[in-house]
């Protein structure tokens, strides 16, 4: 039987699955919201639908399987908010639903571990969105649901290097602050996994082995680059957008042994440092 997957908020993360689905006979139908946009994703051998403004109605009943990235705002989950009855009636017929959250459903740890057990104690407005729309999507009745809160992303055209390159990189210091974070094809390999091995209700931590401290990434950016290593800013004396210095105000590891010991994942890029240096050198 052919594979369908629908995909609202067709970007970064979700384009890379495609990539992976594509040469297996998978159809993909990916939703945007310009016709540029769509113009791109046919190119890449996904359907394109614009929305909002295009009847779903066929797409739904096409999908065996079905993605969710757009992220909430002010007004809660855009895909629940037009959808939810449509998804609701669809729900006990699909293979399989994932949702792309966040890891900062968390909050703070003051550095220490958290896995999928872990209270969510957001201590962000963007946080708690996040988990309200977990809550939301969970809600629907047979949906075959899972949540994959995913680390910072990095990957192709995502990268420390080019603010490295131009100057513009900074290694701001606040004492104990570590991320943790993942490469694009390793959130790929991830949510194939739990596709072929589906276990709704289910939440994975997408995360790679290895939290570390940001001025570290920057600073081996810097070296693999043959540059200098930027200088280092104390975390009170930078300046940085409310977005950015929000990110500070949680620091946590998050580990992915779920994903290992349940989907069998062995990850493409462990840590930071091979991940870089893949991405610098595709580049060359």
């Amino acid at each position: 039987m052919s594979k369908t997957l629908l995909s609202f908020g067709h970007g970064y993360s979700a384009r890379a699955l495609t990539r992976r689905l594509l040469p297996l006979g998978w159809t993909v139908i990916g939703t945007t919201r310009s016709a540029d946009k769509a113009e791109a994703l046919r190119k890449e051998g996904v359907e394109p639908l614009i929305w909002p403004g295009s009847d779903v109605t066929d797409a739904l009943a096409r999908a065996t399987h079905l993605l969710i990235s757009a992220g909430p705002d002010e007004n809660g989950d855009p895909v629940l908010g037009q959808l939810k009855d449509e998804i609701a009636s669809k729900a006990p017929e699909l293979e399989w639903a994932g949702y792309l959250s966040t890891t900062g459903v968390y909050g703070d740890h003051n550095g220490g571990w958290v896995d999928e057990t872990a209270p969510l104690t957001p201590a962000t407005k963007r946080g708690q969105l996040r988990v309200e729309a977990e809550a939301q999507w969970k809600a629907i009745p047979d949906l075959p649901l899972h949540i994959f809160r995913l680390a910072g992303i990095y990957g192709p055209g995502r990268g420390p290097f080019s603010k490295v390159r131009n100057g513009t990189a900074r290694r701001i210091i606040k004492e104990g602050q570590v991320f943790s974070r993942t490469h694009v094809e390793d959130i790929a390999q991830i949510l194939h996994a739990s596709i072929d091995k589906p276990n709704p209700g289910a939440a994975y931590n997408v995360c790679d082995d290895d939290p570390a401290p940001p001025q570290d990434v920057i600073a081996y950016a810097a070296e693999l680059l043959g540059l200098p290593v930027p200088e280092a800013v104390a975390f009170e004396d930078a300046d940085m957008s409310p977005m950015a210095r929000s990110f500070y105000a949680e620091s946590k590891k998050v580990s992915n042994a779920r994903v290992k010991d349940e989907l069998g994942v062995k990850l493409i890029y462990p840590d930071y440092r091979t991940g870089l240096e893949a991405l610098l050198k595709a580049e060359s």
